[in-house]
């Protein structure tokens, strides 16, 4: 049960913004400023939550996966050796497609595309100590990513 008290903090915390409003308003507009009505609905007492919002991340198995990643896979298992330097660097996940972790828990490593003479846009990155948590697969430079399902 809601102590009054709690109930008092809430009421307060959804006046303070038209508090301000009004001590920074002119003179003339502070009249115009109607009092805020006694807030008693669900919603002041619904707790506040700044967790973004997940969207699941769509499987593949592996076996639909390009033959370049089963090598890239072979790889990392057995720790290198890489072709490229970056390969094994912490992916930073800026933009923020993959579950929120520590900076240093995914790595990415580049799964080799025929007929380019670079990286391409195909990596996989490894979530936890080389993939113990799981791997993600994307073909287009981390617009998009692919949850490996190693079961099918």
């Amino acid at each position: 049960m809601e102590s009054p008290r709690s109930h008092h903090i809430v009421r307060f915390l959804l006046l303070v913004p038209l508090l301000v409003a009004g001590l920074t308003a002119p003179a003339t507009a502070q009249a115009a400023v109607p009092s805020a009505p006694a807030f008693t609905g669900p919603a002041a007492t619904a707790p506040v939550t700044t967790a973004p919002v997940t969207t699941a991340i769509p499987p593949i198995c592996e076996s639909q996966l390009p033959p370049q990643a089963g090598d890239t896979i072979a790889l990392i298992e057995q720790g290198g050796p890489y072709p490229y330097p970056q390969d094994g660097t912490v992916f930073q996940n800026r933009e923020g497609l993959l579950p929120d972790e520590p900076s240093g828990y995914y790595h990415e490593y580049t799964v080799k595309t025929p007929g380019v003479d670079h990286r391409g846009a195909r990596r996989i990155v490894t979530a936890g100590d080389q993939g113990a948590d799981g791997m993600y697969y994307t073909a287009d430079h981390y617009e998009s990513f692919s949850d490996i399902d190693f079961s099918c």
